[in-house]
């Protein structure tokens, strides 16, 4: 075909904004996006035909399916479903904790609906966000008051910038950690506008040592629960209640950021034992904080509780506004809390307790039920079996104990690095992804978090390596 043919056979704008195989796209996309995306790839096809004179201009019908894919593929892909067998069960990059069915239910019913967010229905007059959980962590946790904000880093943030601004806060050595994605406790002491008086040693710090530390500048006492990390051998730290009475005679207030935190005593579920956030307060704390979304198995949220004095204090900060929480955080925070009041149905009602109970023989089970549709899925690219391993509770929680559990391990049958990442890679292309941990050559799906066995029954049926 000669070349004016071949010019003669890009079809204009028009004619393929007028395929009827667009019409979803435009009402997909828009009228404006896709012309532009329209335009461009017949440009790209002028410039093939004027770098190369026998290059073949596509038909109409394939450049349409171009214009659709390319459009798709720039599109945000946004939050999507995605299961988590990586063998952490609170996992910071996959949403943490999971939230019970009430509380979806509740998220979806006022999401879609206007509510009485700060509306008190009988007066008809302004009510306040926070009252309709005020009453449950009152009553869960024993303390005088209570406000919320959108995570414990601003819980900490706010309640260290409202009590302590440009004066100084002893806290030990050993306790300034890492919360997470390279963020310490320094650092968000020192945004608060505090000043960081270091107290002891990394290993061992004494109450002397805080005693000697105390100034006229001294704004508050700090005790940082290490719940992601912890120091053994030759180690010594100050427990609650000693600091309580040592800031209480120097007339200041004992703050303790519990960073995950728990409303019921964990060993009752045969798990290692966790402070409660009761059990804080009655040793002496005046003010506590922790997350919703970790041990608690709510929504991110940055829990205070404490005294009246020193809440009604904080909640007049205009970091206050800034740090709170929507409605839907609100929602189902409430809902969960609910169910703290019965904490026998935490193990069914609540998928963090839920999963972190699970015991190794229903794991198992779950193996047996997904080894074959595993083998057929890999036919040929890998072998597959069940191997005994550890889950972590992770998100900073139970850092050192690791729980029993069942994997679903995968060994390519090439046994090199690029075999392996295009495997994890396939898993990760279906759509709805399966994530997994990379761990000695091998791909490991860990099922202790595995609530939908037929679902990913069907992913891998979609499978494609």
């Amino acid at each position: 075909m000669s070349e004016d043919s071949q010019w003669q056979k890009i079809p204009s704008v028009d004619r393929i904004l007028t395929n009827p195989a667009l019409e979803e796209v435009l009402t997909r996309f828009g009228s404006a996006r896709t012309t532009s995306f329209v335009r461009r790839i017949l440009e790209q096809q002028r410039k093939k035909l004027r770098q190369d004179s026998d290059y073949e201009v596509p038909d109409p019908d394939i450049i349409v399916k171009q214009v659709a894919s390319e459009l798709a593929s720039q599109e945000p892909t946004g939050l999507t479903r995605v299961f988590n067998l990586t063998g952490t069960v609170l996992h910071t990059n996959l949403g943490r904790a999971l939230l019970p069915q009430s509380a979806i239910d509740a998220v979806s019913s006022v999401a879609g609906n206007a509510c009485n967010l700060e509306f008190d229905i009988p007066s008809g007059t302004r009510g306040d966000r926070e009252q309709h959980l005020e009453a449950l962590l009152l009553e869960l946790t024993g303390a005088e008051a209570v406000t919320i904000v959108n995570n414990n880093a601003a819980a900490l943030l706010l309640c260290l910038n409202t009590l302590a601004l440009n004066q100084e806060v002893c806290v030990s050595r050993g306790e300034l950690v890492e919360i997470g994605d390279s963020f310490r406790i320094p650092e968000i002491m020192s945004r608060s506008g505090c000043h960081l008086v270091e107290v002891g040693a990394t290993n061992r710090t004494h109450l002397e040592d805080y005693a000697s530390a105390i100034t006229r500048q001294t704004a508050l006492i700090m005790k940082v629960h290490t719940s992601n990390y912890e120091i053994k051998g030759f180690t010594s730290a100050v427990s609650s209640q000693d600091l309580s009475h040592l800031a209480h005679h120097h007339e200041l207030p004992l703050l303790v950021d519990l960073g995950s935190g728990t409303l019921v005593d964990l060993a009752k579920f045969g798990l290692p034992g966790e402070p409660t956030v009761r059990e804080v307060l009655l040793s002496g704390a005046d003010l506590v904080t922790f997350s919703g979304d970790k041990l608690l198995g709510g929504p991110q949220a940055g829990v205070i509780v404490g005294t009246k004095a020193h809440l009604s204090t904080i909640k007049k900060n205009p970091l206050k506004r800034a740090l709170r929480p929507d409605k839907m955080t609100i929602a189902a925070l409430t809902e969960v809390l609910l169910l703290y009041r019965n904490p026998d149905q935490l193990k069914t009602k609540l998928p963090t307790i839920r999963h972190l109970t699970r015991s190794l023989e229903e794991i198992d089970q779950t193996a047996e039920e997904l080894l074959a549709s595993f083998s057929q899925a890999l036919q040929g690219h890998a072998t597959v079996t069940k191997r005994k391993s550890f889950s972590q509770a992770g998100s900073g929680a139970l850092p050192l104990d690791k729980l029993p559990t069942i994997a679903i391990e995968i060994s390519p049958i090439s046994a090199s690095d690029s075999a392996l990442q295009q495997i994890a890679g396939a898993f990760r292309q279906l759509p709805r992804a399966v994530i997994g941990r990379l761990q000695n050559g091998k791909l490991m799906f860990d099922l202790r978090t595995l609530d939908d066995i037929e679902g990913l029954k069907q992913e891998l049926q979609h499978l494609l390596l």
